[in-house]
C-alpha cells in the first residue's frame, strides 16, 4: 500500500463519501481504538472503486498489523479461535487498497481489490440475502 504525501499528521491524502481524509499514524489509532472486551473490532470490507461491501470480519490488534504488513487481509476467527487470511485458500486474495477508520474509532472500512468472491459460499458478497417486508412503503411526494 503506498502512501501519499509525506506522513505528516491530519494530512489530506484522498477523499471518501466527497470529504477529505487525514492521513493518521497507526500508532496513535491504536491508541484511540475502542476494541470490545475481546479485544475485536468489527472490519467492514469494500470492493475499491464500486463501493460493494463484501463482508464484515473482525480484527484484533494483531490482524490489524498482519493486513498493514502484508497488505492482504487478515482477520481473528472467533469460532476457531485462530487468524486467518482472507483468499489465503481459495486464492482470491484480497489486495489491500487502503485502511479507514471510522469517527468513533471502533469500526474500520478496508477497502480492497478482491479478484472473485468474498464469501465462503461463493458468492461475490456475503450481502446477498434480503429482508422481506417490515419496511414501510415509500411516500409519494406532493
Amino acid at each position: 500500500m503506498a502512501k501519499a504525501g509525506t506522513g505528516s499528521p491530519n494530512e489530506a491524502v484522498g477523499t471518501y463519501a466527497g470529504e477529505q481524509l487525514e492521513e493518521v499514524a497507526v500508532a496513535d489509532v491504536l491508541r484511540e481504538m475502542r476494541f470490545d472486551g475481546r479485544g475485536l473490532i468489527p472490519a467492514i470490507v469494500q470492493q475499491q472503486g464500486t463501493g460493494e461491501v463484501l463482508m464484515m470480519a473482525w480484527m484484533n490488534e494483531e490482524a490489524l498489523r498482519r493486513t498493514l504488513a502484508t497488505g492482504t487481509t487478515w482477520f481473528w476467527s472467533r469460532s476457531r479461535s485462530e487468524y486467518w487470511n482472507k483468499g489465503a485458500t481459495s486464492g482470491n486474495m484480497q489486495q489491500v487498497r487502503r485502511v479507514l477508520v471510522d469517527c468513533d474509532a471502533d469500526v474500520l472500512l478496508v477497502e480492497v481489490d478482491s479478484p472473485g468472491p468474498a464469501c465462503h459460499t461463493g458468492h461475490r458478497s456475503c450481502f446477498f440475502r434480503q429482508l422481506e417486508g417490515g419496511l414501510p412503503a415509500p411516500q409519494a411526494q406532493t
